[in-house]
């Protein structure tokens, strides 16, 4: 009788929890540049909240997720819980990762006014997996960030990591020195949480985990990193499912030389002009842009910087939307400065075409060309044509701003079809035929206003 309560209580587990049973998200064996999840290449894209969705009680992510997967994104970024914000960070008003404290939803226990780092709160791991069962039904991946550097004191005062604020007497130094191996037994509380999390979540498809967000700031270790990243692995090592790890590499741009082994994704903010996907070629994995903003509240340099992106080669494409708020988990949230980014309705209606239009290839047989070049004309940020080809079959291309313009088709012999979209609507701009038979073809554009978008497929 024991043993078929114990059977049954688990079946119910199972079933709350749809995903259990399958392999969570992981690079596609035939192209690695891209991921396989439930059965499908897939590339990832949002534009989504600011991280504070799991640590802020306040908010509620029930209409969060639903207004992603509306738009059919299939991506979300969240702090675990680690690290949190105050009011006027960063000049972000109504700022998710800024709850009150009273409504800070920490991993850590509280007791006599105090967090202990020894003792985790149920009601963190109840509303952590909760959140990631919502987006598991939504077809969202969780892009779970587990730590993040410490940008100023005034973060340092309130995190339960500070000696101050634990009743452990562990993190008594500089906030220069956290993410470092530094001081035993603050790594020591720091891998038991890692460890804890990662036990939870196992049984999750639509998960991976970030190690740090920003590490390229304010001491972060690259060893320590390092540490974080085989906690990961060795808490699995038992248990029936491996996820993938990503690493946060740079703002802008940089060239990974000595890859960690242990880290799939490597993710970058702010890379635009996305020269750092061909920079990272050899690595032969996803390279991910997976933060925006400090570019005004307008949507062009951010729907720009999507088609860009994902069109030099990326594979994951992360808009920071601060429509999204307490009383707005919708994303209605009007979005004016001095907040240090963009988002709104309006932006995700323009990244949800992207996506739609991208995924109308077969991305997974494409890689970065240069056979599609400008003939006559020039933009009018000179900005150069990024496409992802299957030579002789299928390309895609993007291009900003311009008139007069003719790109030349450098493209085997054959008879092509082609089309022309404007990306901020989708409206269809124009559409023919050609044939190349030796020598390339000059394709006239139409005048567009910010930018256009070109598919060409190898005619039936």
């Amino acid at each position: 009788m024991l043993a078929k309560r114990a059977l049954i209580a688990a079946v119910l587990a199972l079933a709350a929890y749809p995903s259990a049973w399958a392999e969570p998200i992981r690079t596609h064996l035939e192209n690695p540049r891209y991921f396989l999840f439930r059965g499908k290449p897939t590339f990832l894209i949002t534009s989504g909240e600011h991280y504070g969705a799991v640590l802020n009680r306040r908010f509620d992510y029930g209409p969060y997720l639903d207004e992603l997967q509306k738009r059919g994104f299939n991506l979300t970024r969240t702090f675990a819980g680690a690290y949190l914000e105050v009011d006027g960070s960063f000049k972000i008003p109504n700022n998710t990762l800024a709850p009150p404290l009273d409504q800070y939803q920490s991993p850590w226990a509280r007791r006599d006014g105090k967090y202990d780092l020894d003792q985790f709160d149920p009601a963190y791991f109840e509303r952590l997996k909760s959140f990631v069962d919502e987006a598991n039904r939504r077809g969202i991946v969780v892009e779970l960030v587990l730590f993040c550097t410490l940008y100023g004191d005034d973060l340092w005062a309130i995190n339960p990591m500070n000696a101050r604020n634990n009743v452990n007497g562990v993190g008594d130094c500089p906030r220069e020195e956290v993410h470092t191996l530094k001081h035993p037994e603050l790594l020591k509380r720091q891998l038991a949480f890692v460890d804890r999390v990662v036990r939870e979540l196992n049984g999750f498809d639509n998960l991976y985990y970030e190690i740090c967000n920003e590490p390229y700031f304010h001491g972060v270790a690259l060893d320590w990193q390092a540490r974080v990243a085989s906690a990961i692995v060795e808490a699995e090592k038992g248990l029936p499912n491996k996820h993938l790890i990503a690493q946060n590499i740079a703002n802008g741009k940089a060239k990974v030389e000595n890859p960690d082994p242990n880290v799939s994704i490597f993710n970058f903010h702010y890379a635009t002009p996305p020269v750092v996907v061909a920079m990272n070629a050899h690595l032969n994995k996803p390279i991910g842009d997976d933060e925006t903003g400090f570019r005004g509240n307008g949507d062009r340099v951010y729907r720009t910087e999507a088609w860009e992106f994902l069109l030099a080669g990326g594979s994951v494409f992360s808009n920071l939307d601060y429509s999204f708020t307490v009383g707005h988990e919708d994303g209605s949230a009007e979005v004016v400065a001095p907040t240090p980014g963009g988002g709104g309705p309006a932006l995700r209606a323009q990244l949800a075409f992207l996506k739609t239009w991208l995924e109308r290839f077969d991305f997974l047989r494409m890689r970065p060309d240069d056979s599609i070049t400008i003939a006559r004309g020039s933009p009018n940020d000179d900005a150069r044509v990024w496409t992802l080809a299957e030579p002789g079959r299928q390309y895609a291309a993007y291009l900003r701003g311009g008139k007069n313009i003719a790109l030349k088709l450098a493209l085997p012999d054959g008879s092509y079809d082609y089309g022309l979209v404007d990306p901020r609507n989708g409206e269809p701009l124009g559409d023919g035929h050609f044939t190349i038979q030796g020598e390339a073809h000059a394709l006239e554009l139409p005048d567009f206003a910010e930018d256009i978008a070109l598919s060409i497929r190898l005619a039936p």
